[in-house]
């Protein structure tokens, strides 16, 4: 695939810097280390850093000419709070914190496209390179617009990439419209009588009747969305005691819910209420939801993903972007920049024979390094297409 030479020049650069990234990952909110590191960088390279935007996000702005046009180029940096197993030599150094969903490596690339336009500088217009805290549920990206992103830093478009582990390495979706879903969180507590496990009979048990809205639960997915649409409700932790022979009063479920329709958001909205809480009252106790409206669908705008899509095959090939594609049910924060600014955010697949596949959010995922000069690559290509001196 025809990387950019420069690029090229500095690939095992930008992977030391994404190992250093992953071997020190920070929580949303508390990118210190990695913000400083970034703006030192770019103030290195002479790019104007401006820090201090949702805590710990910062933009560089470079500029060129004497064109009025502006594009924003934006990457994630937090990690997620899980415990690494990959046993490399850049595995995490902090217990509990690890870059499982590529975040150090969309930093990394970010910043080699930065490097690479402040040396060149073949475009007439301005860049804005936005490294944005909390992505994973903090939305840090929501933060951001609404502390005066494009206020501060006007944009014409915005787009962003992420890998894809499922994509081969030199592959990329871009695909207009729907592609990730609306991610939403809820929260459930029943409500019992505890007492004596050997007594039951004069419990309201919490944990039996949290198992009951559980299963039902799932019925909302089965039974009440239409098929051909998408819907997902994982309930992915339930905690409840503290004693083997002790019946709790009490039970908490929260998980996840994703979907790519607003009629269905407010379906499940409704409907996880009325189950958890009539299901919970069968059994002579009470459920307390809390749903929390998340992030919303991101949706890619037409005419920025052509645009997208003609960089992409630039430096990929045109065979190997894929155009149509369904949505895939992962949720980003990116949408609030979508829906701010027309741009488009790409899947660029990252899969080689050494990664094995393994998915982001497992305690043995790793960013392919292979992909860093791809990723720099289509962003510069991207800035020289569309702010091109011609």
């Amino acid at each position: 695939m025809p990387i950019v030479n420069r690029i090229a020049d500095f690939a095992a650069e930008m992977t030391e810097w994404r190992q250093d990234f992953h071997a020190h990952p920070e929580l949303g909110f508390e990118e210190r280390r990695t913000s400083d590191i970034v703006a030192a960088k770019l103030a290195e390279w002479g790019i104007e850093v401006t820090r201090g935007i949702a805590t710990t996000g910062l933009v560089g702005t470079l500029r060129n000419g004497d064109s009025g046009r502006s594009i924003g180029l934006r990457a994630d940096m937090d990690c997620l709070p899980m415990t690494e197993q990959t046993g490399l030599p850049h595995a995490s150094t902090v217990p509990g914190k690890m870059h499982a969903c590529g975040h150090d490596g969309h930093t990394a690339t970010l910043l080699g496209a930065a490097k690479y336009l402040a040396e060149t500088k073949n475009f007439d217009g301005t860049v804005h390179f936005i490294f944005q805290p909390a992505e994973e549920g903090g939305g840090g990206g929501n933060v951001m617009v609404q502390e005066g992103l494009f206020e501060r830093f006007p944009c014409d478009s915005v787009y962003g990439i992420h890998n894809d582990p499922t994509l081969p390495l030199g592959e990329a979706r871009v695909v207009p419209g729907v592609i990730l879903a609306a991610s939403d969180r809820v929260s459930i507590t029943i409500r019992g009588i505890g007492g004596h496990a050997a007594r039951p009979h004069v419990t309201v048990d919490s944990v039996l009747v949290g198992a009951h809205v559980l299963v039902a639960l799932q019925a909302l997915v089965a039974r009440r969305t239409d098929p051909l649409d998408s819907a997902v409700l994982s309930i992915t932790m339930f905690h409840a005691g503290s004693a083997m022979n002790v019946i709790p009063d009490v039970a908490k479920l929260k998980g996840t819910v994703r979907t790519l329709r607003p009629e269905t958001r407010d379906m499940m909205e409704k409907l996880i209420a009325q189950v958890a809480e009539s299901t919970a009252a069968a059994h002579e106790a009470t459920a307390e939801v809390v749903y929390s409206r998340l992030y919303p669908p991101t949706v890619n705008h037409e005419a920025e993903t052509g645009r997208a899509a003609l960089a992409a095959a630039k430096v990929l090939g045109e065979a190997r972007v894929i155009q149509d594609s369904p949505p895939i049910m992962g949720g980003e924060d990116f949408s609030f920049m979508l829906l701010k600014r027309p741009g488009c955010f790409v899947m660029m697949g990252q899969q080689g024979p050494e990664k094995g596949g393994v998915p982001v959010h497992h305690p043995a995922y790793d960013f392919n390094d292979a992909m860093l000069p791809v990723g720099a690559s289509y962003f510069a290509t991207l800035v020289e297409q569309e702010l091109s001196r011609g």
